[in-house]
């Protein structure tokens, strides 16, 4: 029995292994495209929204991804034009309040 479960805690250890160098790869090609396809400013600021916000991360470097891939990008992404594409994912119309007067 404690043979058994000794081999099952190293399977599990090895798939929890094997998942992580597979994410660690696959951030690792991430970075290396942001770097080629980011001028240093906007490189510089999606590390700072990495550390903070991963999700936001994420989603950006799948845009910035389509955007490589469909060929609509020559050299670098400028901090500029970086903003805009942040602003795109973020905008939210801000609310209004309206009143009814009786």
């Amino acid at each position: 029995m404690p043979e058994e479960r000794q081999r099952s805690d190293e399977a599990e250890l090895k798939k929890a292994w094997a998942k992580a160098y597979k994410a660690a790869q696959e951030e690792q090609q991430r970075k290396a495209l942001l770097r080629r396809y980011l001028d240093d400013a906007s490189y510089e600021r999606m590390m700072n929204i990495k550390a903070s916000n991963s999700e936001l991360y994420l989603q950006l470097t799948e845009l910035i991804i389509q955007i490589v891939q469909s060929n609509r990008i020559t050299g670098k992404i400028p901090e500029a034009q970086f903003l805009q594409l942040l602003r795109k994912l973020t905008f939210r119309p801000e609310p209004t309040l309206t009143f009814k007067h009786k």
